[in-house]
């Protein structure tokens, strides 16, 4: 642990480790949140700050660096807008999708924020994409990483695929541009929740595992049809603490069977409040004041994460949100509907409501919609 030297009247000045706030810098799904917290920790430590800028991955997510666009390095200013995308790639040679889709909105004020989920499943027009031979078409929204991360003659390119599908999302919202954005893998994800030694959480219902046994191996296919066989993880309700693999499976959960009636939109809520969880336990005595654990943590999240943040680094965004807390960090749930049941499911879409909280968004009056319209509140319990 570091302590903190004497100053005058023989009082101890604070440790550098007992100044770090409860709530990071700005929340981003899962790995990014941790690279982003980290940062303000090890401000003035300045051969950590090296190894821990050059832990994350680069990337250039918007065609910034392709349309010759110089790298800006003024001071961060709000509003912003940040993406977030989870992948699950199953192999180098497949396209990969959108397995989570998030949105960051920080007001001019940088002193709170508005996280909210757009459905994977949302059938939208993805506009044409010369870089990949893509021409545009209407499909999920997942897809549009799949679309855009296409090179001919060579591997898929996650990179590339950001870029579809952060054009795709500005559609959708009305979202101007994005000023960073961030990918994770989710594999990667898991590795981070170990490093720290499991995330506590509150688990609002109780929820059946699709695919894990109790013992965390995959469940056996069904030999007789679709789906698996065998014993299923449980999360029970109440307050649990989750190791790697749970936290991952948990937020995986979408189907009403397993004890998620409202499906994609209860997988959505139940990551938002992983990433609040998360988050609270990355600033826990546990982790700040043990440099072994959270130098392994900030390994963890650098192996996992590729960020772009337009011209200004993770350590960058970390000191420009350093006084948002997780109690001002507000979880929305967009209103959505299925379009066609059973084998006729052609996706999901937004009810005329959502566009009322993009205009809001764009003008900066959130807090008075959310006050007009509590329901678009996500609960945390």
């Amino acid at each position: 642990m570091l302590v903190g030297k004497a100053g005058k009247g023989g009082r101890k000045k604070p440790s550098a480790w007992s100044r770090v706030p409860r709530w990071a810098r700005v929340c981003t799904v899962f790995g990014s949140v941790l690279m982003l917290l980290s940062g303000a920790v090890l401000v003035g430590y300045e051969a950590l700050m090296a190894r821990y800028e050059g832990a994350v991955g680069k990337g250039d997510l918007f065609g910034d660096q392709a349309a010759g666009a110089q790298e800006r390095k003024s001071d961060i200013k709000g509003p912003l807008n940040i993406l977030l995308v989870g992948i699950d790639p199953r192999d180098v040679k497949t396209p990969p999708l959108a397995d989570s889709i998030m949105v960051l909105h920080i007001p001019a004020e940088l002193d709170r924020a508005y996280l909210f989920s757009l459905p994977r499943d949302l059938r939208v027009e993805i506009p044409r994409f010369s870089k990949a031979d893509f021409n545009g078409g209407t499909d999920k929204l997942n897809a549009a990483m799949s679309y855009g991360s296409r090179v001919p003659g060579q591997n898929p390119d996650a990179a590339r695929g950001f870029e579809l599908l952060a054009k795709t999302v500005q559609q959708v919202t009305g979202i101007d541009r994005f000023d960073a954005g961030a990918i994770i893998n989710f594999t990667g994800f898991q590795k981070i929740v170990d490093a720290m030694g499991g995330v506590d959480m509150y688990i609002e219902r109780e929820v059946r595992s699709e695919h894990r046994e109790p013992s965390g191996v995959h469940r056996k296919g069904n030999p007789y049809g679709e789906g698996y066989i065998g014993p299923q993880a449980v999360y029970k309700k109440g307050n649990q603490h989750l190791s790697g693999w749970q936290a991952l499976d948990y937020v995986r959960q979408r189907y009403p069977k397993n004890g998620v009636p409202d499906a994609d939109y209860g997988r959505q809520r139940h990551q938002q409040q992983f990433i609040k969880a998360m988050v609270d336990q990355a600033f826990s005595a546990d982790v700040v004041t043990n440099p072994i654990k959270l130098d392994k943590v900030i390994r963890a999240a650098g192996q996992s994460l590729i960020f772009n943040g337009r011209g200004n680094s993770v350590v960058d965004f970390a000191i420009a949100l350093k006084g948002i807390r997780s109690n001002n960090v507000e979880l929305i749930k967009l209103p959505g509907e299925n379009i066609g049941t059973g084998s006729a499911y052609r996706g999901e879409r937004l009810r005329p409501e959502a566009e009322d909280f993009f205009t809001a968004l764009k003008k900066e009056q959130l807090d008075a919609f959310l006050l007009e319209h509590p329901d678009f509140r996500n609960k945390t319990k």
